[in-house]
């Protein structure tokens, strides 16, 4: 792996920590529109990358809204924003166009991004444990370099926390 700290589970999932400084790692998934999205593509602009646990489910949606409503905000300091959950393409098409949401959605339902960037891991609802998505947002730089990770993201005002 490319990070120094990981945490390795009993159903070997490995799930990487990345750190404020860390380079983006490598991954390959596709938008809703079956285009393939690389690390690469994050070189040059400054990126918002969201990992959310599912399309149109209530706090997704009011972070994903929140979100719409102030892209011209990230666009006018120069950002890229990225939306990542393991639903399907077809789910994410939905999903975008119910909202018009003006950003692509990445779709990673073999949840390797989801690992590589931390945002997979044991999650407690109504008193049972699972895995699945953790909602976490990082923001990398122009080069590729982390500068910023939100874990406890308000979903109706994530803008402000990222602005």
């Amino acid at each position: 792996m490319l990070f120094n700290k990981e945490k390795e589970l009993s159903s070997k999932i490995i799930i990487t920590m990345l750190k404020i400084g860390d380079k983006v790692p490598e991954f390959s998934v596709e938008d809703e529109n079956g285009n393939v999205v690389t690390e690469k593509q994050l070189i040059g602009k400054k990126t918002v990358i969201y990992f959310y646990p599912k399309d149109s489910t209530p706090g997704c949606t009011a972070e994903a809204c929140d979100l719409r409503d102030n892209y011209h905000a990230f666009l006018a300091q120069g950002y890229q924003i990225y939306g990542v959950s393991k639903d399907s393409k077809i789910s994410h098409q939905k999903f975008k166009t119910k909202y018009d949401l003006p950003f692509p959605l990445l779709s990673d339902p073999t949840t390797v991004m989801l690992q590589t960037f931390g945002a997979w891991g044991e999650k407690k609802m109504y008193g049972k444990t699972t895995m699945g998505t953790l909602r976490k947002t990082f923001v990398f730089d122009e080069k590729g370099v982390l500068q910023k990770i939100i874990e406890k993201v308000d979903t109706k005002n994530h803008s402000a926390q990222l602005l």
